[in-house]
């Protein structure tokens, strides 16, 4: 697992393109893993910190349950949709996944809890400046970053 400053460090541009893309829209979408161990999705927030990805969750919202019980999760940038004959303007969509950290600071002035994310996978897909094929690229600290290109 990796902090966010240590995949800057390892990937600095696809770490700015993802940086980009979640900072621009501000509702992003979690997925956690409920008890029984089906997903569950909510809307969150998050913001990049000190070279940390951090977000919160309010006193008894289940997200913060499912994720002090189990902190693997999964999150979605804000994603817009290709524009017909304008597709090469497609800014691209944004995952990270990994297990969310509880720290002791508190989510907001008023309660909850403060999540860091210790990331395991970083993905950005994409179009091709053609906007003719689909890149996929993918990082992992095992396997740093990939890419693969479909037509």
């Amino acid at each position: 697992m990796s902090t966010w400053s240590e995949i800057v460090t390892a990937e600095p541009a696809l770490a700015a393109r993802v940086q980009a893309l979640f900072d621009a829209g501000r509702h992003k979408t979690i997925a956690t893993l409920r008890a029984d161990g089906s997903p569950r999705i909510s809307g969150i927030e998050c913001e990049f910190v000190d070279g940390a990805l951090r977000f919160g969750s309010m006193d008894g919202a289940r997200k913060s349950a499912d994720l002090l019980r189990d902190p693997r999760f999964a999150l979605h940038g804000p994603t817009v949709h290709p524009v017909e004959g304008r597709e090469a303007e497609w800014p691209g969509e944004v995952k990270i996944a990994g297990r969310a950290r509880p720290l002791d600071a508190p989510a907001t002035p008023e309660g909850g809890t403060q999540f860091e994310a210790d990331i395991t996978e970083v993905v950005f897909t994409h179009l091709d400046d053609a906007a003719t094929m689909l890149i996929v690229e993918w990082w992992t600290p095992a396997n740093g970053l990939q890419r693969v290109e479909r037509a």
